[in-house]
């Protein structure tokens, strides 16, 4: 979980990857762990998203699908639950400190890189035919 924090991961494919049943697999971790699996990835998602907010000139809407948030409501929502504030506050905070951010298209390439074109989607090649 910790390494495919930003796409999307259920419990079942977690379980199975450790060899448990998804029942018995959540009742260990949250015995390890003291959170559920679930709490667990959101929590290091919000924490990637504090990072990003602090470091790179992205929108709060793109940062929000890079750690892994279908739904901008949900993210906003959790991350003001974890933190106290809301994302913008928290840019907002932590803007001025001596920080230069990470223009957004180069923190983007380094969370994965831009969507992929479709087979034959190149504009060169539309242009040129």
């Amino acid at each position: 979980m910790d390494r495919e924090w930003g796409r999307s991961i259920g419990v079942a494919d977690v379980a199975a990857h450790a060899g448990y049943s998804a029942y018995h697999f959540v009742r260990a971790f949250k015995a390890a762990y003291g959170e559920t699996p679930g709490q667990y990835l959101s929590r290091r998602r919000i924490e990637r998203a504090e990072e990003l907010l602090r470091t790179a000139d992205l929108a709060v809407t793109e940062i929000c699908g890079l750690v892994g948030f279908g739904s901008l409501g949900t993210f906003c929502a959790t991350f003001k639950r974890q933190t106290g504030m809301t994302p913008t506050a928290y840019r907002d905070r932590h803007l001025g400190q001596g920080v230069a951010l990470i223009p957004g298209c180069y923190a983007l390439l380094w969370a994965g890189g831009f969507p992929r074109r479709a087979e034959g989607g190149d504009r060169n090649s539309e242009e040129a035919g």
